[in-house]
């Protein structure tokens, strides 16, 4: 069976021109979004479609871009809908993975994408490194500062709870757990290295 799939993505355009080129080729479902997203969660017809989808059939969209709002995500559902025995047709690129011509479309689009994914991998660890050269430290900066973690100390030791501590510090109460035993952890760390220092001193005296 061939089952349409059309998207447009906000609610103001029109689905009659990707619906009639679908109808004319032959599809005898269509399912439709109207979603200014692209992301996948926001479209329940789309999730829809590939419930109903069976080995054998063939998915078909008016544009590629209809499917997939990147292409990391277009070439994840194609890919996941041939391994589950269904055919791909995009009408607009003349792209059908039942032929060798589509199966290597994917199959070079894949590849591509997988080298534009490593490139920027790459680039991101080498700026990391030549940070770290310079004295700099990547990542996200902390929630609390060495104050904030001192005040937020002296509030809990006052008869403040944790939800009322994180709602006046602006974070969440995960945040604020997880802040707070990161600097016990750090103490509890500094607190061992200077005990190890002393006992060294001690032996050496000794």
């Amino acid at each position: 069976m061939r089952i349409g799939y059309a998207r447009v993505s906000t609610v103001d355009q029109n689905l009659d021109l990707q619906r009639d080129a679908l109808t004319r080729s032959g599809c005898a479902q269509i399912y439709q979004d109207k979603a200014s997203s692209r992301t996948t969660k926001a479209r329940p017809e789309l999730e829809n479609m590939r419930r109903a989808l069976r080995p054998g059939d063939t998915l078909v969209v008016w544009r590629l871009d209809r499917l997939g709002g990147n292409v990391n995500d277009l070439i994840t559902i194609v890919n996941e809908l041939m391994a589950a025995g269904i055919e791909f047709e995009s009408l607009t690129e003349s792209i059908d993975t039942k032929t060798p011509h589509g199966r290597m479309f994917f199959t070079v689009m894949a590849a591509m994408n997988q080298y534009r994914l490593d490139v920027i991998h790459e680039n991101t660890m080498a700026g990391l490194k030549a940070a770290r050269a310079r004295g700099r430290v990547g990542g996200r900066p902390p929630a609390l500062d060495e104050k904030g973690v001192s005040d937020a100390k002296a509030m809990i030791s006052g008869g403040m709870t944790m939800a009322d501590v994180a709602a006046r510090l602006n974070i969440s109460r995960a945040t604020l757990y997880n802040t707070l035993n990161r600097a016990e952890a750090a103490d509890a760390k500094t607190a061992a290295s200077a005990a190890e220092v002393k006992g060294t001193k001690k032996k050496k005296a000794g």
